[in-house]
């Protein structure tokens, strides 16, 4: 077992910035690919960014491809997501994911989930 607790997140303006944290507690870390995926009211579960557990490979989104940057630290056993020049349109809730195996890039990859943390952006 694994859990994952998000946190970070909060209102910000328009081109703004923030940054989540996922903490992992529980079974090893070693060996997940973590992921951020992303729900907008009304809207199905979006991918946002991953990465890999072995080489660290990134991975993103179309829509957040040069404004935000995932990392893992494996000695805290976090992964964070920087958001930069924030929109509107990245309101969502953002849940942090593990996978276990090397498939990292849709909701199926992933067996355990955070609970959410909350993104606002606006003026």
């Amino acid at each position: 077992q694994v859990q994952l607790v998000e946190s970070g997140g909060g209102l910000v303006q328009p081109g703004g910035s923030l940054r989540l944290s996922c903490a992992a507690s529980g079974s090893t870390f070693r060996g997940y690919g973590m992921g951020w995926f992303r729900q907008a009211p009304g809207k199905e579960r979006e991918f946002v960014a991953a990465i890999t557990w072995n080489v660290g490979k990134t991975y993103y989104s179309d829509s957040t491809k040069g404004r935000f940057t995932i990392s893992r630290d494996n000695a805290k056993n976090t992964v964070y997501l920087q958001m930069n020049s924030l929109k509107p349109e990245d309101t969502a809730v953002y849940y942090c994911a593990a996978s276990p195996g090397p498939r990292v890039t849709f909701p199926y990859d992933y067996n355990y989930w955070g609970q959410g943390t909350q993104v606002t952006v606006s003026s």
